[in-house]
């Protein structure tokens, strides 16, 4: 089976640049989900005709009424959004509030990939029940120095977490890894330490052969 690849646009694309990223790459696989700014979903979602699974970067607990500035989950999903990302190393949440957010997220069927930078944090989101948990390694992220190469028993400790977690409370939440990840080789060892994919940015939003890059990637 092909492995899951969450590929983070992060902000290094928006507008037009994001939404022509999204054309090429979106079309390669089902097993490649977009996460995306929330001004960009409605575009990239009608480009891509729905075939694509966009996630909004992030979304915020706060319902609609009285709020300025926030990210609605009713919003996103209007449109087009299928989930968000949640709880990034660089948009970490308190847990209390990634809680309320979680159960935000659920109301509105958004499905949810939650991050997490340490084995202890893990054990606290699995509670939350996410359709997947990305464990990052904040340190490594950008560095091109992939996290299943450079903490290969963190990575392995974290994918049987899960596994442990699914068999006793019968859920089938997806262990994601993700920080350096640069290449098919470090999908690869992902997959081989237990992961079933890999949330990636840099490496494919800013390589000039994208679409060559995550077809490498899904062949593993």
């Amino acid at each position: 089976m092909k492995p899951v690849i969450v590929v983070n646009f992060k902000t290094y694309k928006q507008g037009k640049s994001a939404v022509n990223l999204a054309r090429s790459v979106g079309r390669i696989s089902k097993q490649v989900i977009l996460a995306v700014q929330a001004s960009d979903i409605y575009e990239i979602n009608k480009v891509t005709k729905g075939k694509t699974s966009v996630y909004c970067q992030h979304v915020d607990f706060q319902k609609p009424g009285k709020g300025t500035g926030f990210i609605l989950a009713e919003a996103v999903k209007k449109d087009g959004a299928r989930g968000s990302l949640l709880n990034h190393s660089e948009h970490h949440l308190r847990f209390e509030i990634l809680k309320k957010t979680a159960k935000r997220c659920k109301e509105q069927k958004l499905k949810m990939i939650l991050c997490a930078s340490s084995l202890k944090e893990v054990k606290k989101i699995l509670k939350l029940k996410p359709e997947a948990v990305a464990f990052e390694i904040k340190s490594l992220i950008g560095t091109g120095e992939a996290i299943s190469r450079e903490k290969p028993e963190s990575v392995k400790k974290f994918a049987e977490l899960v596994k442990r977690f699914n068999k006793k409370n019968k859920t089938r939440i997806l262990a994601l890894c993700g920080a350096g990840i640069s290449k098919a080789e470090d999908v690869k060892e992902a997959l081989r330490l237990g992961c079933v994919g890999v949330l990636v940015a840099s490496a494919v939003v800013k390589s000039r052969n994208p679409e060559k890059l995550l077809r490498e990637m899904l062949r593993v």
